[in-house]
């Protein structure tokens, strides 16, 4: 089969590769149709490259429909049409029990300290291989996958692999209260979508920054009032915030950036370094001293109101990072993060895609490109060219 394999750092390419095959009784063999490029694939692309390895197949945003099934995966069937989220969760630990399916304690990386396994997604989170291919082994599958109706186009159901479970849980870790206000830093397809949930559960002013014109413009399309970064600076954008919301800051605030904010020169340099570094040393000093470009998130502090709260979605991958603990500490900031736990949201979310479009979903994507066109399309995210906020491959 045809998949995107990572060489090297900035470095993708379409490969003919072995089709995988059942290794477990609760694998599937799902053929893909569709398949999301995420932001966290960027990262994979450039920061994250010392857990990367030679062949790596990229990819979380799948769905498709089922090929095959072990024998102890009772709920799916050859011809089912599901969507993969992007962890791997047992359903039935002690983690997965408490809805944390991130944190499921079956598919934990205990040698790393991390998490629950991720599809496509380095040594850190399992080196599992990802859904940016014609076909995908998908373990834990009596539990994963989650099934769709047939008929619309895979776009109104894809992004609940990803984009709307995260962007769902960021807004309700946000926790804006009924008629209340909120900040997305970043209008990607997160910051996008957020500000799209955000409004639909009642808040009365969602504000959005970014500093890129196509995306500000979706967003305004939308009913969210947007400020444009290079405009006003971070500092003369939390002032704007603050002028349209009372001189207080908005109820909330969600980081939809993450660790590649710019403005932070430093911590840049400090990325940017492990390129120089042999790769055992490039990973130490990562899992150890990394730091992140904190830009985004110190606009948030900056931003919310004194007693609001700060929702990250964005990933961050630092371990000695310098966070404002003083002003945290003063006004009272409640913070709360982490990846989805996607079977979490399915209940609130799916009903939304059955009937009407609410979110705006069938039209999300601003590129479908054949699977052959994946250094392509990786190229072009990463620079922001020609409008891309959302790009998916059809194999």
């Amino acid at each position: 089969m045809k998949a995107v394999v990572w060489h090297g750092r900035g470095d993708v390419r379409v490969d003919e590769v072995p089709d995988p095959v059942i290794q477990e009784p609760t694998d599937a063999i799902v053929r893909v149709t569709s398949s999301g490029l995420c932001g966290s694939d960027l990262h994979l692309y450039d920061p994250l490259t010392p857990f990367m390895t030679e062949g790596d197949i990229l990819g979380h945003e799948p769905m498709g429909v089922v090929e095959e099934v072990g024998p102890e995966v009772p709920n799916l069937s050859p011809g089912d049409r599901v969507v993969m989220p992007f962890q791997i969760a047992c359903g039935s630990c002690f983690m997965c029990s408490q809805n944390l399916q991130t944190q499921c304690e079956t598919t934990q990386n205990r040698e790393y300290g991390t998490g629950g396994s991720l599809f496509g997604y380095t040594k850190l989170y399992g080196q599992v291989p990802g859904g940016q291919a014609e076909y995908l082994r998908v373990p834990q599958a009596h539990y994963g996958p989650v099934k769709v109706p047939e008929g619309p186009a895979d776009d109104r159901f894809l992004y609940l692999s990803d984009v709307l479970p995260t962007a769902w849980q960021a807004v309700a870790y946000a926790d804006v209260p009924e008629g209340g206000t909120l900040t997305v830093l970043g209008l990607g397809p997160i910051g996008d979508m957020a500000c799209r949930i955000a409004l639909h559960r009642g808040a009365s002013k969602v504000i959005g920054v970014d500093l890129v014109p196509e995306r500000l413009e979706r967003a305004r399309a939308r009913g969210v009032e947007v400020l444009d970064l290079t405009e006003h600076g971070a500092e003369g954008v939390a002032d704007v915030i603050r002028d349209r919301t009372g001189g207080r800051g908005t109820d909330a605030v969600i980081d939809a950036v993450g660790m590649e904010a710019h403005g932070s020169a430093v911590a840049e340099a400090a990325q940017k370094s492990t390129k120089l570094l042999p790769k055992k040393l490039a990973e130490k000093l990562m899992t150890t001293a990394g730091v992140d470009r904190l830009a985004a998130f110190q606009l948030a502090v900056d931003a919310v109101r004194r007693g609001g709260t700060i929702s990250l979605s964005g990933v961050y991958g630092g371990m000695s990072d310098p966070l404002p603990m003083l002003t945290l500490f003063d006004k009272q900031i409640q913070l709360r993060m982490g990846q989805a736990n996607v079977r979490r949201w399915v209940p609130d979310v799916l009903p939304l895609l059955t009937d009407e479009d609410v979110l705006g979903v069938d039209g999300f994507a601003t590129h479908h490109v054949p699977l052959a066109k994946a250094p392509e399309a990786y190229e072009m995210f990463q620079k922001k060219t020609d409008g891309a906020v959302k790009v998916v491959f059809q194999p």
